[in-house]
Formats: C-alpha cells, structure tokens, sequence
C-alpha cells in the first residue's frame, strides 16, 4: 500500500483521499494538474499552494469567488478523477 499515492479513508467511508504528503514531495510534477483543473490560478499562487490542501482550498475560494464547501467539493471530485496515479508517476524530487 505504500506505493500507492492515494489511501483508504476509514473503514466507515469507501471513497479515496489523496496523499497529499506525497503531493507536496512532488508538487512540480503535480501542479500541472492543478492548474489544467483551475485555469484562474495563477503561479504565485500555485506557489503558496505547494502541494498542501488548505493551501489548494483558499486560493480556490479566492480565485472563483467560492465557499470553502464548493472549493473542497471541487477538491474531492480532482482526487477521485486522479486516483488511479501512483507515487511511481512522481518520483520524489530528491530521489537518486
């Protein structure tokens, strides 16, 4: 399972929920993503973002004039269309 760069919430809940330590180890190969996702953010931004979800959240509030509800609505459905990428499609940055 460590392989994986998405894990299983709580037995409790079924959907995934993106690693997001792993997000931020490869944030410069991932932010390409983000920014095909939300097209309004801008590298400043994607910047401050950095790989962290809060981070993700705010300047998507910011940038669409958005709740923290439809920002982390929108962050989820990013996570479950992402899901299937494996840390292997990021090598850490400080990976020999």
């Amino acid at each position: 399972m460590a392989d994986w760069q998405f894990r299983r919430s709580g037995h409790k809940y079924k959907e995934l929920d993106t690693n997001w330590d792993i997000v931020e180890g490869n944030w410069k190969q991932f932010k390409g993503k983000v920014k095909a996702q939300w097209g309004h953010l801008t590298e400043e931004q994607l910047e401050v973002i950095a790989g962290k979800r809060a981070e993700l959240s705010g300047k998507i509030q910011e940038a669409y004039g958005i709740t923290k509800d439809k920002a982390n609505a929108q962050i989820k459905r990013f996570e479950k269309r992402n899901k299937d990428y494996q840390l292997s499609d990021y090598p850490l940055s400080n990976a020999s």
